[in-house]
């Protein structure tokens, strides 16, 4: 069975940013990202896996990476250490 992945990945640097994604292989994913090969956002950065939540299907992690994308207390709260994965 597939697994699908919801990750939230944060820059270094002095101003940190925060990238939302969905992926069936997560490590290769964040390799992609730091070897300028992932989202256009993500280039000339590099990022740092804060976040991820598993799901069975496609449907639900495309799903969960949209509500994630929105909430943005709870990107501040990830990016500044206050929750853990």
């Amino acid at each position: 069975m597939n697994h699908f992945y919801v990750y939230v990945l944060k820059s270094s640097g002095n101003k940190p940013l925060t990238y939302v994604g969905y992926t069936n292989n997560l490590k290769k994913r964040i390799t992609l990202h730091n070897q300028g090969k992932g989202a256009k956002f993500t280039r000339g950065r590099k990022w740092k896996l804060i976040y991820k939540e598993i799901f069975n299907s496609k449907k639900m992690a495309q799903s969960r990476e949209y509500y994630i994308k929105k909430d943005r207390k709870f990107r501040i709260e990830l990016k500044n250490g206050e929750k853990s994965e």
